[in-house]
């Protein structure tokens, strides 16, 4: 019996625990992300094509003493026709396979779709599923095909649903290396019958132009808010992100709900994971390179300019953004409104992604 995979963990560290009535979790495997959830749903519907795959999955919830959890036999989103959740979860079957004689297809990790299309048609059936500010976290796998970038692609696919979006790719493997991942994953080592199935896996990338497959996470929630993020975060990761990506919806809400003229009223104040780094050439009194750091969630990094990094300095609560624009852009001698139409766009995006936050915290955006 397979073990619980590292997908499977990644999967659990993203999803966010706010409390729904019902949660889906399709194509549950051992069903993990189903117990994970019915921590904070009342009950839970857990799907998948294979039935030993949900007799394992009800065995560990009887294990775990879970028992909110109902299991239903069928592929992707028909085993709940009509009906709507409060959070949708999903680690597909995403790897891609030729569909050519003698490739095997493992059920536990191939959708039997040609390329791609397995992820593009589970992200085309959430909208449907998801109940008014529901959210859906998945992973998945995309093409890099015939010179379009796999990012876009998935931008393309999220943007048809009408749903907010943030999905961020992880990593990208050529074509050789994700053949020989995958073959490998199989229990094939090298021989005659790894290089028959490593010619099967090139040529048909060939065939459909694919030179590269991106992985990455996809958050998708029902709602017209406008955020869509699409990004490359290739910076370790460590503990639960479930809470840091609930924060960061919360916080580009919050933001984006607010005029210029407001988010210039605010006092605003540094995330305590944040430190600033500068980088000097020698002898030199002022800094070559100025960068924030965030010790949390993405461990993302942001350049600063000199206006940017005063006013972040200058972020501790206790004067609004307009005063502490106003007193650099004197000290830089330069005309206030300009600074403050240059800076705000770069305080925004510092706020959504956690660097910058109301002084009462996380809970002040709601």
């Amino acid at each position: 019996m397979l073990g619980i995979g590292g997908a499977s963990l990644t999967l659990s560290s993203l999803m966010v625990g706010t409390p729904v009535d019902a949660a889906l979790d399709i194509g549950t495997g051992c069903g993990i992300q189903a117990m994970h959830a019915a921590r904070h749903a009342t009950r839970v519907v857990a799907t998948d094509i294979s039935v030993r795959a949900l007799e394992i999955a009800a065995l560990n919830a009887e294990l775990n003493g879970i028992h909110n959890i109902e299991f239903r036999l069928g592929s992707l989103f028909e085993p709940v026709t009509g009906e709507r959740f409060g959070q949708i979860v999903s680690n597909p079957p995403f790897v891609i396979t030729p569909r050519v004689e003698g490739v095997p297809a493992y059920e536990y990790r191939d959708g039997g779709m040609v390329g791609d299309a397995l992820v593009a048609s589970v992200i085309d059936g959430l909208a449907a599923h998801l109940e008014p500010d529901g959210i859906a976290q998945l992973l998945g796998n995309w093409e890099y095909r015939d010179r379009v970038d796999g990012l876009d692609r998935v931008g393309d696919w999220v943007a048809s649903t009408g749903l907010d979006a943030w999905v961020v790719e992880r990593e990208v493997q050529d074509a050789a290396l994700y053949s020989e991942t995958w073959i490998r994953d199989g229990g094939t080592r090298p021989g005659p019958e790894f290089d028959r199935l490593y010619a099967a896996w090139l040529d048909d990338f060939e065939r459909r132009g694919v030179t590269a497959v991106g992985f990455g996470y996809l958050t998708l929630r029902a709602s017209s808010r406008g955020v869509r993020r699409l990004e490359r975060l290739d910076s370790a990761l460590g503990g639960s992100l479930g809470v840091h990506i609930a924060e960061t919806l919360e916080a580009s809400d919050w933001q984006s709900a607010r005029t210029d003229e407001q988010l210039g009223r605010e006092r605003l104040g540094l995330a305590p994971d944040v430190t600033e780094e500068r980088h000097y050439w020698p002898g030199a009194a002022d800094p070559t390179v100025m960068t924030l750091r965030q010790g949390a969630g993405f461990g993302r990094s942001a350049p600063l300019d000199t206006g940017l990094a005063a006013l972040v300095g200058a972020c501790d609560g206790e004067l609004s953004v307009r005063a502490i624009i106003a007193a650099i852009a004197q000290l830089l001698e330069v005309d206030a409104a300009a600074l403050s139409a240059d800076l705000l766009p770069s305080i925004r995006e510092l706020v959504t992604t956690g660097f910058l936050r109301p002084p009462a915290g996380p809970a002040a955006f709601t």
